[in-house]
C-alpha cells in the first residue's frame, strides 16, 4: 500500500488527474475500513467528476450503497 500512496502523491504533484481516480478507485479496493475505502472512493469521485468521466456513475453508485452520498 506504501507504493499506491507513493504514486498517489506523484499524479497529485503532476495534477494527473485521472490518474488521480483510478489510484483512490484502486485504494478503495484495496481498503477492508469502510470509512477509508469511503474516503479513496469520494476523492476518486471528485476527479471523475472534475473530468467528466464515465467512471462517475460508478463511483457514485458505489458511494451511495455505502450511504455515503
Amino acid at each position: 500500500m506504501r507504493d499506491l500512496h507513493e504514486k498517489i502523491l506523484t499524479a497529485h504533484k503532476i495534477k494527473d488527474q485521472e490518474k488521480l481516480v483510478f489510484l483512490y478507485t484502486v485504494a478503495a479496493d484495496l481498503e477492508e475500513d469502510t470509512n477509508t475505502k469511503c474516503y479513496y472512493l469520494t476523492y476518486a469521485h471528485i476527479y471523475a467528476l472534475e473530468m467528466g468521466l464515465s467512471a462517475t456513475k460508478i463511483l457514485s453508485k458505489r458511494l451511495r450503497d455505502y450511504g455515503r452520498e
